[in-house]
């Protein structure tokens, strides 16, 4: 952790590159992350292992990336980057195992399109389906629902190349330590080729937004959770209030937003509106707060519509973000401590604090791991600093025994992360079979995982 915030693990360079490698500028969706790198696209599973043979009889460093949704250096890599932009089909569907078997980098908005065109959905979704099904699941991405765990609960099975080139597969059966240590796994054991997902029947929600007073929330999120299938709240800095986005499965026929009401609220005030607020901060901090408090709201709004449609939305803003699991029990403690870090700082914020719940699971590395889970999310602009803010809701969510989400910001190391996560060892045993030479490490992954 640098002496100013949660590290941002910046580009490293003066790796080992073939000679006459073109080295190429890569960079995340926030921007804040970048490195340079020999960047090479394969388009087959036997291509990514003669790339990862060749790497380990050089001694080079290996990294698969996705859409670069990741605000953490997770991604990163100065040696030989692997874009899986191109292994992007759906392999099968089995729909008497209720399955879908997919290359790694297809997106989740791509393969949630396919899935509807033969009456299938997945069971649950984060807010943002741009990123790839390899990236979402090494990171742990989460939806919300109180008996809906991460996306990397769902994952059935799959093949990766490890570090010598080699192609394992991990299942419950063949290889339940892969399997179990695999489903988040940073990237850290080898690049996935294939990934197998439990799939449900497609099905319609019913979604209600609507403002609310945020200790009106609070009081009543242990009944909510447990009411609805999906709810979260995004707290507005600086305000009582609340934005509630709740949805429960529906027999109903689709009943969507008028396109004049989807493109006002999605794109006019989330994105465009909201954007113009954070661009005049840059210019005028003391500007945010009061024109915060001016967004414009449209009230209660209530619509049927598929299942993906209404769990994702689109997101123009670009942004840093930082997410911690704390268990359940302690939701309440952990927004009151984020309302009184926002009360004291130096440079105010009005990024909305992202509040949701998932249901405990058996992974290793999973921040939900033995316990039912509140992810609680702050957010800055990217041009605005967020050390300050980031460092003290570190500090006070880390003393609720928080966990921090893989994909974000953070300042924690292996030596104190240890301790949170009961399966460490056992992720490190996996690691050390499949990865002794540490052909996919990174920065990041020494701050977090250990040398």
């Amino acid at each position: 952790m640098n002496s100013t915030g949660p590290a941002d693990d910046g580009p490293r360079e003066g790796a080992v590159v073939a000679s006459g490698a073109r080295r190429v500028r890569w960079s995340n969706w926030a921007g804040n992350q970048w490195c340079l790198a020999s960047v090479l696209w394969p388009t087959s599973e036997s291509e990514v292992a003669r790339i990862v043979e060749r790497a380990a009889a050089a001694g080079r460093r290996v990294r698969a990336v996705g859409s670069g949704h990741s605000f953490s250096g997770v991604a990163l890599c100065d040696d030989v980057l692997l874009r899986l932009d191109r292994l992007d089909r759906v392999l099968g569907v089995d729909r008497d195992a209720g399955t879908v078997t997919v290359q790694p980098g297809i997106t989740l908005r791509a393969l949630s399109e396919h899935l509807w065109t033969r009456g299938l959905a997945l069971a649950n979704l984060g807010d943002v389906d741009l990123q790839t099904v390899a990236g979402a699941t090494a990171t742990g991405t989460h939806g919300s629902g109180w008996s809906l765990g991460c996306l990397s609960s769902e994952v059935v099975s799959f093949r990766l190349v490890d570090g010598s080139g080699r192609v394992r597969v991990g299942d419950p059966t063949g290889d339940p330590d892969l399997w179990s240590a695999g489903r988040v796994s940073l990237g850290a054991l080898g690049v996935l080729t294939a990934i197998t997902l439990r799939v449900v029947p497609a099905f319609h929600l019913r979604a209600v937004r609507e403002p609310r007073r945020v200790d009106e929330v609070l009081e009543a999120w242990p009944e909510l959770v447990r009411d609805l299938d999906h709810v979260e709240f995004l707290w507005v800095p600086n305000t009582g209030w609340a934005l509630t986005r709740s949805s429960t499965r529906t027999d109903e026929p689709v009943r969507p937003r008028r396109r004049r009401d989807r493109f006002h609220q999605d794109e006019v005030v989330d994105n465009w509106w909201f954007g113009a607020v954070q661009r005049v901060g840059s210019l005028r901090p003391s500007a945010l707060v009061p024109l915060a408090r001016r967004l414009p709201s449209a009230g209660r709004v209530e619509f049927v519509d598929r299942s993906h449609r209404v769990l994702t939305a689109p997101r123009r803003v670009r942004f840093v973000e930082m997410e911690y699991a704390v268990p359940f029990e302690a939701t309440e403690a952990a927004v009151r401590a984020v309302q009184q870090v926002v009360a004291g700082l130096s440079t105010p914020v009005v990024f909305p604090v992202e509040v949701r719940c998932v249901a405990p699971d058996d992974i290793p590395l999973s921040p939900a791991h033995g316990r039912a889970t509140t992810f609680v999310a702050v957010h800055v602009h990217r041009d605005h600093p967020h050390e300050e803010y980031f460092t003290r809701v570190e500090a006070e969510l880390r003393a609720l025994d928080g966990r921090p989400h893989w994909g974000k910001l953070h300042g924690r190391t292996a030596e104190d992360l240890e301790p949170a996560y009961p399966g460490w060892s056992s992720f490190r045993a996996v690691r050390d079979r499949l990865d002794p030479d540490r052909r996919f490490t990174n920065p990041a992954l020494r701050r977090v995982l250990g040398p």
